[in-house]
């Protein structure tokens, strides 16, 4: 039996144990009996603060902890070392020339990119939670982590019109959260410049540490040695200098959604 079987029977088996149905339990956690449902089917691992609590609740130590750390190295241990990172973060700088970057998409939008990938086929949905849950782990929590973004402005104009329109929507709304600083290279300044060379995210830590992922068509790139790191703070500064300001930045999406309707 995988890991992954042994988590989600384990928590049955406690919840059953108790006589408590996934409604009750959600109650109790104070989250949605969608989500108990998804730890149950696999479909989902517990992030900490939510397996620390189920491991509270049911006076299991650190079991369930364990279990979900090791499901999520598993399963995707790339992307978990950037979503445990992003969690962390005091402030993530992110640059995406091509799409508009994870945790700023609309669910439309996130089911757009994720269908245009083949292997992607069946896990669209889950996929979607995932990404929702990041989200709402980072930039939508109470305490939110800081957001500094940089898109290129064909990542603005690729994709479905009606997908699009919705998109830009939320990205303004994004953007009057006082911790979100969204900001575009126009096309007419990006000519051939460093950042053409890929996506990166770079997240500055409590204790002062850094971190940086590169993305890419496969499992993605941790970054830690300071050499590639202060490479990474260079072509930052390069595509800073390229891009709108904050409010140039609104103006000009506003000025998408009033010419598209």
């Amino acid at each position: 039996m995988s890991d992954h079987q042994d988590l989600r029977s384990r928590l049955r088996q406690l919840r059953t144990g108790r006589k408590l149905s996934q409604e009750k339990l959600a109650a109790v956690l104070n989250v949605s009996k969608s989500l108990i449902q998804q730890f149950e089917s696999g479909k989902l691992t517990p992030q900490d603060d939510t397996a620390e609590r189920l491991d509270e609740f049911f006076g299991t130590g650190d079991e369930i902890r364990k279990l979900a750390k090791i499901e999520r190295e598993d399963r995707q241990p790339w992307l978990r070392s950037l979503v445990e990172q992003e969690r962390r973060a005091l402030l993530l700088r992110t640059w995406e020339p091509l799409v508009i970057p994870g945790l700023l998409q609309c669910e439309a939008y996130m089911r757009e990119i994720f269908s245009a990938v083949p292997r992607n086929a069946g896990r669209i949905d889950e996929l979607i939670a995932t990404r929702r849950e990041r989200q709402a782990n980072t930039i939508l929590r109470d305490n939110p982590v800081a957001l500094s973004v940089i898109i290129g402005e064909i990542a603005l104009r690729r994709g479905p019109a009606d997908v699009l329109k919705e998109q830009w929507g939320y990205l303004v709304d994004a953007g009057h959260r006082p911790h979100v600083k969204i900001r575009v290279v126009p096309a007419e300044a990006e000519g051939i410049h460093v950042g053409l060379s890929g996506p990166f995210s770079i997240a500055a830590m409590p204790d002062g540490r850094r971190f940086g992922h590169l993305d890419d068509q496969l499992i993605g790139h941790p970054v830690t040695n300071h050499g590639d790191l202060g490479h990474l703070d260079l072509a930052w500064e390069e595509i800073d200098a390229l891009a709108l300001p904050v409010l140039q930045t609104r103006d000009l999406i506003l000025r998408m959604l009033e010419d598209a309707k």
